[in-house]
């Protein structure tokens, strides 16, 4: 087998088993048995169990990232420079629950793959989101166009927290599906997206809130008890 091949090969073989039984269960042993080649080859390619792992993050994050920034070129294009906050929200999240739920995405192995990665914490995937964030800089000044009133501290927690309810949503689903009964349709994948933008676009257009001045105690009979204080 040609290096290229043994390569693609045991990519694959990792893939499938770390999509299957997770991060910890899968020894390189597991993934030279399934791709069908020594020991010697896993090593040469990959040198360790991490390095595979972070190689296969990479290459399906690339692939996300690319078309997050595709989406957000054409929404300001389509605006002439500058998006709707709600078209960057759209760009932000849409690839990444288009890419892991629905019935015609979550049965393959990348998308089980990913939903792995988002729901295991293991370090090589930890390092590689802590690191490359460049995209996402690129995002925060679609928004900062878009809302050139709001503050960037402001902008980046809507920016975080839109995140995190799509990875959420990803990682929950099977319990959000126990909670509402089945009332709440995750192949519905557009719906899906609606609500985060929706719910995401709220929060950063809402404004300050005002904090409430704290409740002073109330006197019971005209005097306070040591239960009031």
């Amino acid at each position: 087998m040609a290096s290229d091949q043994t390569r693609s090969a045991i990519l694959a073989a990792a893939e499938r088993l770390y999509a299957d039984r997770g991060f910890g269960d899968v020894t390189l042993r597991d993934i030279v048995a399934e791709a069908n080649v020594n020991l010697a080859a896993v090593n040469y390619h990959f040198g360790s169990k991490d390095e595979s792992i972070a190689e296969l993050f990479v290459t399906r994050s690339i692939q996300t990232n690319r078309e997050r920034l595709n989406e957000l070129r054409a929404a300001e294009e389509k605006g002439g420079g500058r998006a709707s906050i709600e078209d960057i929200m759209r760009a932000l999240v849409g690839p990444t629950l288009r890419g892991c739920l629905g019935p015609d995405r979550e049965g393959s192995t990348a998308a089980r793959f990913m939903i792995r990665a988002s729901i295991e914490s293991v370090p090589p995937i930890r390092r590689i989101k802590n690191r490359e964030v460049d995209h996402l800089r690129k995002f925060a000044a679609a928004m900062r166009r878009a809302m050139p009133a709001s503050s960037d501290t402001e902008l980046y927690w809507g920016l975080h927290f839109a995140l995190a309810m799509a990875h959420h949503t990803i990682r929950e689903k099977e319990r959000l599906l126990r909670l509402s009964e089945g009332k709440c349709d995750l192949d519905d994948v557009r719906g899906i997206i609606d609500r985060v933008v929706t719910v995401s676009v709220m929060a950063l257009t809402m404004g300050d809130v005002p904090s409430k001045p704290a409740a002073r105690p109330v006197a019971m009979h005209g005097r306070l008890t040591r239960q009031d204080l």
